[in-house]
């Protein structure tokens, strides 16, 4: 279809799935094209498919899908809190560090067993904690990074998330915004007050500096 609110959802919910695939813990799998709106015609199984469905148009690629893939994956690049190379404990990692990680409910309370199996739950909040890698570095230094706020809301309408009150002190920046597309479009078009459209993901940063001794900002 060429209807623009039909292609408008498609391409927001096709960032917001790079998005969570890219910042994902482990090796990225993204399927050849999907960076340059490469749809196949819907078509998931196109193998034997040597036409017009399974070639890339070159001619034709979608420069904004581009250009976000490629600010996503400089995010990636940029920040080990997002190439752990060891499991999450979900707990305190060591004396005086807080979680490594952490799950939140939009309200800002803490996930429980009883809310990860709810099926109308689409839409929640992840916390990375910078000081919480545990891994050393090239030079055999602890390693260690910004803290990261990640929403995710799946739902088809607006979501409003309250930061949880360990994080709530601190002004957090948001860096990613899947609803917009480029980044550069960010300062007119960053969530207010934790509002998060429709099959959006947006990610905070809280820089490493500011920390107190415990990992959670200040």
């Amino acid at each position: 279809t060429s209807d623009p609110d039909v292609l408008t959802t498609r391409k927001r919910r096709a960032r917001s799935i790079l998005t969570t695939l890219l910042l994902s813990q482990g090796v990225p799998m993204l399927l050849g094209g999907d960076e340059i709106g490469r749809t196949q015609g819907g078509n998931n199984n196109a193998y034997c498919q040597d036409n017009e469905i399974s070639w890339y148009d070159w001619s034709n690629p979608d420069e904004d899908m581009l250009a976000y893939t490629r600010e996503v994956i400089r995010l990636r690049e940029q920040h080990p809190v997002f190439r752990r190379r060891r499991w999450f404990e979900g707990r305190s990692v060591r004396a005086s560090i807080h979680n490594d990680i952490a799950w939140y409910k939009p309200d800002g309370n803490a996930m429980t067993s009883d809310d990860w199996q709810r099926g109308y739950a689409k839409s929640l909040c992840v916390y990375l904690n910078g000081r919480g890698i545990l891994t050393l570095d090239e030079r055999g230094r602890t390693m260690t990074d910004d803290s990261f706020l990640i929403l995710f809301n799946a739902h088809h309408d607006l979501v409003h998330f309250t930061l949880p009150p360990e994080q709530s002190d601190h002004e957090w920046e948001i860096v990613l915004y899947s609803a917009v597309g480029l980044v550069d479009d960010l300062p007119a078009h960053a969530p207010a007050s934790g509002d998060v459209a429709g099959w959006s993901v947006a990610v905070l940063r809280c820089p490493r500096g500011s920390h107190n001794s415990t990992g959670i900002p200040t």
